[in-house]
């Protein structure tokens, strides 16, 4: 297959056939950085962009060829799409000047390094208590297949299972609801008779919240979710036991309850966000300067 030239003077497009030899990478919020499955050693403080760029370049200088790359960066709030070159150099392209959205490109971009084999990475460093780790990774896998497949995919909803159970590990218990709540209320979209375990696991997070507003908030709307399914008879005792714990919760508590004189609606099953980490990413401009690099340089962007 025929592939893309060395960038050309202006970074313009190049007209010619795309490269099929397609990796990602992801920035978190604090920083950490993931490339096709793999948390990069950051060094100190050396910067995430020039990170990813070396890891792609040395697996250009590998195949002989360039490399597509899909960036989401969470600290800047941009996702990126760049071609690097086996001389290191690198540019960013528009989506239009990418292979098309659809079954071609999640394919290729799948291909490198499946998601059932980084599910298996999660998994291991799981079991080795490397919690951060195995988090990081959970949320980059989420992510990308949110960006490539859409939020209902299945696999998406696996990965966002996985990261809301790894953050009930570490302790992140708002976090964990928050990505709990979002796989169920799409479960309660889409497929009414597989959303009793998800709003469980989202019940088992949200009874560990300590905070009065997100008890009072996440437990008005998962005890909507319950009382949703006793009405579709989709109930199971050890369901049904927690549906009334949540009940039983927001009574003693003091907080209204669906009904209620003076109660608030709260979200609903088919209403609300997903979550904060949902909210669209700004595209970057074609020659974004953090993941453009001339020939030969292998240290930073262009200056």
């Amino acid at each position: 297959m025929p592939h893309s030239p060395a960038p050309r003077e202006g970074n313009l497009p190049a007209l010619v056939a795309q490269p099929l030899i397609r990796l990602d990478a992801y920035v978190a919020e604090d920083g950490s950085t993931v490339v096709n499955g793999h948390l990069l050693d950051m060094g100190g403080t050396r910067p995430a962009n020039e990170a990813i760029l070396d890891a792609v370049a040395m697996f250009a200088r590998t195949v002989g060829a360039p490399v597509a790359a899909t960036v989401i960066d969470r600290t800047e709030q941009q996702v990126a799409r760049v071609r690097v070159y086996p001389d290191g150099s690198s540019r960013t392209i528009a989506d239009e000047d990418d292979l098309p959205p659809g079954l071609e490109r999640t394919a290729a971009e799948e291909a490198a390094f499946p998601p059932l084999a980084r599910v298996e990475r999660i998994i291991q460093h799981a079991q080795r208590e490397e919690l951060h780790a195995a988090f990081v990774l959970a949320s980059a896998l989420r992510e990308h297949l949110t960006l490539r497949r859409g939020a209902k995919d299945e696999l998406a909803l696996e990965a966002r299972s996985i990261e809301a159970y790894l953050a009930y590990l570490r302790g992140d218990y708002s976090l964990s609801v928050t990505l709990a709540l979002a796989v169920a209320r799409i479960r309660c979209r889409t497929d009414l008779g597989r959303a009793a375990p998800d709003v469980a696991r989202a019940t088992a997070a949200w009874q560990r919240l300590l905070d009065d507003r997100q008890v009072t908030t996440r437990g008005q709307e998962l005890l909507h979710m319950w009382e949703r399914l006793s009405e579709q008879g989709l109930l199971e005792p050890s369901h049904q036991a927690m549906a009334q714990a949540v009940r039983s919760r927001l009574e003693h508590g003091g907080w209204s309850l669906p009904g209620a004189p003076g109660h608030t609606p709260a979200l609903t099953a088919a209403q609300g966000p997903l979550t904060a980490e949902d909210k669209p990413l700004k595209p970057t401009r074609r020659g974004l300067r953090r993941f453009t690099r001339r020939p030969g340089r292998s240290g930073g962007p262009a200056t």
